[in-house]
């Protein structure tokens, strides 16, 4: 069977499966993380095995050649020819990317053109590109763009009211994020329930980063990431939806620069700014139980944002069949999704306590009218599915 590498390059972390294709078996996983310090930790599982290791690593062909030697070694592979695809998550892919594309200097300059969109993402995933170049110059590399779900979305849903030249010559409009986790969520509910629950899906990706996702028919309709990942809902330390005014007048009444709203849109915002906590729901969760106000007022916006998007994406659909939570928070934190779901009793939306508590995969009461569902994402598996059919095309 050939061996498809799935590559999640973040800027301090290199995540990894290694997939045995077509039966999509994983052969091997696992993260390097706090890449550019001495205390870096490599972690994999490998036929029942968890090795971790602790040492530096300095950079990212410096965990490339960690995870490739680590293949080797293990007897994941035998020889690095073994592995004849390598499916790399990108952020962004802009107007021109709209499907999974083959790796080439051409591709490669264009996802480093788009890095001044995608400031956090696109630079670090073509440094795992490059990497992996280097190593494994065999295998074929393989963009998977996490906006290339979203090229469904139609005109009215994906255009900004700016003056339409800035459309046409910069591309400025909604892409949307997630796409891979958002594509995984539709077909594991189609795969589970069939059109019976799966005409009409709203997937809730809630992580450090999140966002929400209208999909009628398999095809995303609508999602709260914009032109960038700072869009949409409040994350860990990213804003969210913002009055745009808000940053002149604050760059004007704090001297700032345009790379300081950046940083404080970016790593200064979301849950941490507005509680002073943490970026972390748990951490969060814990400050309001002990009676810290400005927690509970951060649980109250963010929870309050996530409503906001199902209930507008309800109309986008024309109704909903299937409500599903995934990624950390939405797959972990049971007093999220309860507070989440309450607000949706006038849509027949009911959640078994006792299933949530359990983070079960169906925590719909019996009498609920829209299933809810509590699935794991694998943004892994899309990109190894979506990396055999660009090699077999």
């Amino acid at each position: 069977m050939p061996k498809i590498l799935s590559v999640n390059a973040g800027s301090s972390s290199l995540k990894f499966k290694l997939y045995a294709m077509p039966a999509e078996t994983v052969i091997m996983s696992g993260l390097v993380d706090r890449i550019g310090h001495s205390d870096a930790v490599f972690t994999y599982d490998y036929q029942g095995t968890h090795y971790k290791k602790a040492q530096a690593v300095q950079n990212h062909t410096e965990a490339v050649q960690l995870v490739t030697d680590a293949l080797l070694d293990s007897g994941a592979v035998r020889d690095k020819q073994e592995i004849v695809g390598i499916g790399h998550r990108v952020a962004h892919g802009g107007r021109e990317y709209t499907q999974t594309t083959k790796i080439t200097p051409v591709v490669q300059q264009k996802i480093a053109d788009l890095a001044t969109i995608s400031p956090l993402h696109n630079p670090v995933n073509l440094l795992g590109i490059e990497a992996f170049e280097k190593l494994l110059p065999s295998a074929s590399e393989v963009a998977v763009f996490d906006t290339s779900f979203h090229s469904t979305i139609p005109p009215k849903a994906y255009m900004y009211a700016l003056p339409f030249e800035y459309y046409a010559k910069y591309g400025i409009r909604r892409y949307g994020f997630h796409g891979q986790s958002h594509q995984y969520i539709y077909s594991e509910v189609n795969r589970r329930y069939d059109q019976d629950f799966s005409r009409k899906i709203i997937s809730c990706h809630l992580g450090n980063g999140a966002s929400v996702c209208a999909i009628r028919d398999g095809k995303s309709v609508n999602t709260s990431m914009g032109f960038t990942p700072l869009a949409g809902l409040v994350m860990g330390t990213r804003s969210g939806d913002v009055d745009p005014n808000v940053l002149p007048f604050i760059a004007e009444k704090e001297n700032f620069s345009a790379d300081d709203i950046r940083q404080l849109l970016n790593h200064q915002s979301g849950l941490l700014g507005i509680s002073g906590v943490s970026n972390d729901v748990r951490d969060v969760l814990q400050a309001e139980a002990d009676g810290n106000d400005r927690a509970k007022l951060a649980l109250q916006i963010y929870v309050h944002q996530i409503q906001s998007y199902i209930a507008a994406y309800t109309a986008d659909l024309g109704g909903l069949q299937t409500l599903v939570f995934t990624a950390g928070v939405g797959e972990h934190s049971a007093p999220i999704r309860e507070r989440v779901c309450a607000a949706f009793g006038y849509l027949g939306v009911k959640i078994d306590a006792e299933a949530n508590r359990d983070n079960d995969l169906d925590i719909s009461a019996a009498d609920s009218r829209v299933k809810v569902l509590v699935i794991p994402t694998n943004e892994e598996l899309v990109i190894a599915r979506e990396t055999e059919k660009v090699l077999d095309s």
